[in-house]
């Protein structure tokens, strides 16, 4: 990296920065600790146009604010960090010394939509039909990064960074014209969303968390959001998030609610165990904070954990649920496929696939009270507290990423086919290599399973592993 200690003038600076034909000068101390960066947006916004002197020592005008990463984060992280901050340049740091810098040309020469740029417009859209356009960039850009091999993992946090930045300035955009003052509110994302997992099919799962202020009753509350948020709603499934169809979405009254109201929810579900209970906390206990008062989600998340992990019945019940759902592996064929109707020969790579790990993941998590809502993250967490070997858990992240793989090119292929997206795959439409790294990503399910059965001593599945 060009660097320059802070009292280099700013002339000095921007002649150095010519000659290494660079955009950007790292500011360090003499310990080659970084201080600021100098960029040419700052010689516009900070030099040219308050018509500073080039006299001037670079500290003044430099930005302050850095972005660092360690020298062993992936290139990914580094894009995606880019995309979350909306900023050009990341710096990589070891142990406090300045080694690198990483710049958005590094990362996206060979790309044709500029990632930082669409979250950039997507941050600055005016109006909503800005935002419908931006979405279909969001779509040919996911597209375009699964063709060009970017792994399932990086691509789909890539997916639900940007779909986070549309529905946090939808959430903006209708803002403007609602008076909601005093009242602390907080969006929250649930389902796929919420565990940062969306593919290229993907409705609305969401919902709202409010504080009720003194002197008022949550009903009062709720009369005042609920118009805001059923906008929200409305201007999403514009920009190609549909409505949910099971209408779990923050314009209904029963997904609106007060941190009380969701905390009875939760302890009712938790304290009744019943199929209903047990299919909500499939979809409503993995929230995240996306918009507002963030806190509330947060401290609604620590209260979850603590009543979960404490009542070990549910989760009991919660691991049988899940193990009803079983891997679709044959004895005799590699696949139990639908037999007829609709979708015979096919496997439902989402339920019969996925959420074998997502939801194994979700119970694990909350018995060792793991506050992450990423199924990946979910594992390795709880597995570290529950002392599983990391080799081990490794296999399930990369059967489940393989899984999403399948998923996100299956999707893909049936947009480019004119066809609706959909989880419905032909095992046997794939070649044999194929075929084979499916069964052994399903066995490593069956895997996983057994070792929730064997946690919690669910009868007859326990052994599982060794079938």
């Amino acid at each position: 990296p060009v660097t320059c200690p802070p009292h280099t003038p700013i002339g000095a600076a921007l002649e150095a920065m010519q000659r290494h034909g660079i955009g950007s000068m790292i500011v360090v101390d003499q310990d080659r600790r970084p201080l600021g960066i100098f960029t040419l947006h700052d010689l516009l916004s900070r030099v040219a146009l308050p018509q500073r002197g080039l006299s001037e020592p670079i500290e003044r005008v430099m930005t302050r604010t850095l972005t660092t990463l360690p020298p062993h984060a992936t290139a990914y992280e580094a894009a995606l960090t880019m995309v979350r901050h909306g900023i050009r340049h990341v710096l990589v740091v070891d142990s406090g010394e300045l080694l690198g810098i990483v710049s958005e040309r590094d990362l996206f020469s060979l790309q044709r939509v500029s990632m930082r740029q669409l979250s950039q417009d997507i941050r600055s859209a005016d109006s909503l039909e800005s935002l419908q356009q931006l979405s279909e960039e969001v779509r040919k850009l996911a597209q375009s990064m699964l063709v060009q091999g970017v792994a399932a993992e990086q691509l789909t946090q890539f997916i639900a960074s940007l779909n986070d930045l549309l529905t946090q300035r939808a959430i903006d955009l209708e803002a403007r014209g609602a008076d909601l003052a005093p009242i602390r509110w907080c969006w929250l994302a649930l389902g796929s969303e919420g565990r940062l997992e969306q593919t290229l099919s993907t409705d609305q799962d969401n919902g709202i968390i409010f504080e009720v202020p003194d002197g008022t009753k949550a009903h009062a509350v709720r009369e005042r959001l609920l118009p805001f948020a059923q906008r929200i709603n409305l201007a999403l499934d514009r920009c190609g998030f549909p409505l949910c169809r099971g209408d779990i979405m923050a314009g209904n009254p029963q997904w609106c609610l007060s941190t009380e109201e969701w905390r009875g929810k939760f302890a009712a579900w938790i304290d009744s165990g019943s199929p209903e209970a047990l299919l909500h906390g499939s979809i409503f206990f993995d929230f995240r904070p996306l918009h507002g008062e963030t806190r509330l989600a947060l401290e609604l998340r620590q209260w979850l954990l603590a009543r979960a992990s404490a009542n070990r019945r549910f989760l009991h019940q919660m691991a049988e649920n899940a193990l009803r759902n079983r891997p679709p592996l044959g004895f005799f064929r590699d696949f139990a496929v639908e037999a007829s109707g609709e979708y015979r020969n096919t496997i439902d790579l989402k339920m019969n696939g996925a959420t074998l790990f997502v939801d194994a993941a979700r119970i694990l998590s909350l018995q060792t009270q793991v506050p992450a809502t990423n199924t990946a993250e979910r594992l390795r967490r709880s597995a570290q507290a529950l002392h599983i070997p990391r080799e081990e858990v490794e296999a399930w992240v990369d059967a489940f990423y393989y899984i999403q793989r399948l998923r996100l090119e299956h999707q893909h292929q049936r947009i480019l086919e004119g066809l609706a997206p959909n989880n419905r795959l032909n095992p046997y439409g794939l070649n044999r290599l194929e075929r084979r790294v499916l069964k052994e990503a399903l066995k490593q399910a069956r895997s996983l399973q057994a070792r929730l059965a064997l946690e919690y001593q669910v009868s007859g599945l326990a052994g599982w592993a060794s079938i």
